[in-house]
């Protein structure tokens, strides 16, 4: 009998000793990275608080402790050479993975990247890492278009109802009898054309008579800009307006105009704009960012390559919407159900190309990756069996089409 009690203690204590050493293990694997975060603005605007939150969630996830010793942040940094002076302050920190969230930060992380091969830095929304050549530089991005048309069938329900109930004036109208929308952009760059792309066309699957206005900021988050955008737009009859742009200036336009008795409702962009527009806001197109940074981070701890590029969506938990606003039409839940499903499932693709058109014509063919520079594909077929395969041949969006229906209004 004493001599099988001290086969078990002798068990408990081997069984002991490797629950601490695994224990070890991981708490020295967690000491052997570190993050350094670069940040364009801070939690102040929609779009950086999707990402603070992502990471808070994914270092949680993953085991890393939230402190000096192993995550370094850095708000409000530009994108211009600062971007690339707060990198290398990364580095020197001890840094071993470097993420940057905007994408004018990219030249200055490859600079970086460059500079030191033995830390890996991630920018978020560039379009580079692959042509790089350089094993230590990525790039992410999460499947926004896929949640810009989610957020335009909403919208598009609204729309329908608004017409039902003879909401609709003259004035919301071309001189074609189609409904006017309008949408707040920061940059003509293709993140936001295949977002307010995929947008329209959510809208066009439930109303199919509509045209939109596009008006550009110049800036990712400017409040004031991007209000008196929205009274533009509301003034050229827009009925409904969305937006890719940081701040809750359109919301709030829309909200004060529609409280003064104008028609008109919003659809957002990161976060949940509800506060800022409760009766005008109907939902947000948004990313779930913890889903990249929690992959990315267990790479890291396990000392495995993060992909180059890496870009999920709906099917990954990447994206979504945001609670649907009290103003959403009856049926809006259900019909939105439907449409994640066949998003998920592939059976609906939102860049079908029977669905647009082009100065008139289907389009059969669009080659995605610029190789030298100059703004045009030099290769990479990004449609295949007429569908227009976004964010595949790497992560960033490439559809930078201008399908017919949509005006980009001049700023001048």
């Amino acid at each position: 009998m004493k001599k099988l009690i001290a086969v078990a203690l002798v068990l408990v204590l081997a069984l002991s000793l490797v629950a601490c050493s695994s224990e070890t293990n991981n708490t020295q694997g967690n000491k052997d990275v570190k993050i350094g975060v670069i940040l364009v603005h801070d939690e102040n605007t929609g779009y950086d608080e999707a990402h603070i939150n992502g990471i808070k969630k994914a270092l949680e996830t993953c085991g890393i402790p939230n402190d000096t010793d192993h995550v370094v942040w850095k708000y409000n940094v530009p994108e211009d050479e600062k971007c690339h002076d707060a990198a290398i302050e990364l580095v020197e920190a001890g840094c071993t993975h470097i993420f940057s969230d905007s994408y004018g930060h990219q030249a200055y992380m490859q600079q970086a990247a460059t500079e030191n091969p033995d830390v890996v830095f991630a920018s978020m929304t560039g379009d580079t890492a692959a042509l790089s050549g350089l094993k230590n530089f990525k790039n992410a991005f999460c499947n926004t278009y896929e949640s810009r048309y989610v957020s335009g069938v909403v919208a598009g329900m609204k729309l329908q109802e608004l017409v039902n109930d003879g909401k609709v004036a003259a004035d919301n109208m071309d001189e074609n009898g189609n409904i006017k929308l309008g949408y707040v952009g920061a940059y003509p760059y293709a993140e936001v054309v295949s977002g307010y792309t995929a947008f329209f066309l959510g809208v066009q699957s439930i109303v199919p008579n509509v045209v939109m206005d596009v008006l550009y900021t110049s800036s990712w988050f400017d409040p004031v800009a991007e209000g008196e955008a929205a009274n533009t737009l509301m003034s050229r009859g827009c009925i409904i307006i969305s937006q890719h742009a940081d701040s809750t200036g359109a919301p709030s336009a829309c909200q004060a105009a529609q409280e003064a008795g104008t028609t008109v409702y919003c659809v957002g962009y990161n976060i949940d704009m509800l506060p800022a527009a409760p009766t005008a806001a109907l939902t947000s197109a948004q990313n779930d960012w913890s889903v990249y940074y929690t992959y990315a981070f267990n790479c890291a701890l396990k000392g495995e390559d993060i992909a180059t590029d890496w870009a999920k969506g709906y099917a990954e938990g990447a994206n979504m919407i945001s609670a649907l606003g009290e103003s959403c039409a009856a049926g809006t839940a259900e019909k939105v159900a439907e449409v994640e499903k066949g998003i998920k499932e592939g059976t609906l693709n939102v860049f079908d190309c029977s669905k647009f058109t082009v100065g008139g014509e289907t389009v059969t063919s669009f080659l995605a990756i610029d190789t030298n520079g100059d703004f045009q594909g030099d290769e990479g077929e990004a449609i295949e069996n007429g569908v227009f395969h976004e964010s595949t041949l790497r992560s960033a969006p490439y559809f930078s089409l201008r399908i017919d229906g949509i005006n980009e209004l001049n700023n001048n």
